[in-house]
């Protein structure tokens, strides 16, 4: 399926969505074949008629690193946990526990179900109703990829309803729900990424194995930030100068992470984007521009407003003032999203 067949996909499903919302009709079903019959037309090595569930666990990802805006990302040790099971009851039914449980959704506006929907029309699929559990540990708008997680959680989901492998259309379904695919890309192999999209529109991405010595730390405020509204806050042009220093800051970025992580610090300067956004989150420009001087290669993490700090010892200065931040010490998640059939 090409990048325009798979965009016309997101956005008919956005429409409709955004239709049933305004008219109350249900939405988010298809034509297309039934579940048992595109597991076997695939070729799939599960047994479809024990189909009834899937279990997707699914990592956060911080994205940009530095310069590298829109095109860099790695997946991080800190997961949700969806599980979707087969009824026979038409509908869906949603729990949700964990981050953000109170303020998310109940119904097909819920972010991995309307991945899911997407996805189960890109395969041609019919589900029938469904139970969704969602156990949520990535905070929600702090710039750690919730949204993307969410995404790609509802994607997999569908593929392993429907006995599928992940292939590159899910990337692409991705990209296309979330606007870029730094985080998505992330969150589906694990490790770091290069991300990017073709003249066609259609979303690519290249992994990385980061070095072994990386110890990222999370640094999370209280404080919610909206990924548009940031963006809102963004010049539409650069000087010329900090367009070539991002340039060769998100090329040295991928050396450190990668090769020598000693150059962490300079490699993770930036002049495109951060310091436009000061802003929106003063304490976390402040509290980055605090470990940068006390030698740790400290970055705004996506949109913000987390801080991320990447150490080799998961240590940080007990003289930098981390009031009003928790302190996450993660791993780097190197394998990307999982799937497990339920029973």
């Amino acid at each position: 399926m090409d990048a325009g067949a798979i965009g016309a996909i997101v956005e008919a499903e956005t429409t409709q969505r955004a239709t049933a919302e305004t008219t109350g009709t249900a939405a988010g079903t298809n034509g297309g074949t039934s579940l048992t019959e595109a597991a076997t037309e695939a070729g799939s090595e599960v047994m479809t008629e024990t189909i009834v569930g899937v279990r997707v666990t699914v990592p956060a990802s911080t994205a940009n690193l530095g310069s590298g805006f829109d095109a860099l990302g790695m997946a991080l040790g800190l997961y949700d946990t969806v599980e979707v099971r087969v009824t026979e009851h038409s509908g869906v039914s949603i729990i949700a526990e964990g981050c953000g449980a109170d303020s998310v959704p109940r119904d097909e506006s819920h972010l991995v179900l309307r991945a899911l929907r997407i996805a189960q029309k890109a395969l041609d699929v019919t589900l029938p109703g469904l139970d969704l559990y969602c156990r949520n540990a990535i905070p929600h708008a702090r710039g750690l990829g919730s949204s993307a997680s969410a995404i790609v959680a509802g994607i997999t989901a569908a593929y392993g309803l429907a006995g599928r492998k992940l292939d590159d259309c899910a990337l692409q379904l991705a990209g296309e729900m979330e606007g870029h695919a730094d985080n998505v890309a992330a969150s589906l192999y694990g490790g770091a990424v290069i991300a990017w999209r073709d003249d066609d529109g259609r979303y690519r991405a290249s992994r990385l194995e980061p070095h072994a010595d990386i110890r990222p730390v999370a640094l999370v405020p209280e404080q919610e930030s909206l990924t548009k509204a940031a963006r809102d806050l963004l010049p539409d042009r650069v000087p010329h100068a900090d367009a070539a220093f991002a340039a060769g800051r998100a090329a040295l970025v991928v050396q450190a992470l990668t090769r020598d992580p000693g150059l962490l610090l300079p490699a993770t300067a930036d002049r495109l984007h951060q310091d436009y956004r000061e802003s929106a989150w003063p304490a976390t420009y402040r509290l980055v521009k605090a470990l940068r001087a006390a030698g740790v290669a400290a970055t705004v993490s996506g949109a913000g407003p987390t801080v991320l700090a990447l150490t080799t010892d998961g240590e940080l200065p007990e003289k930098v003032d981390l009031t009003g931040f928790e302190v996450q010490e993660l791993d780097v998640d190197r394998v990307g999203v999982r799937l497990e059939y339920l029973a």
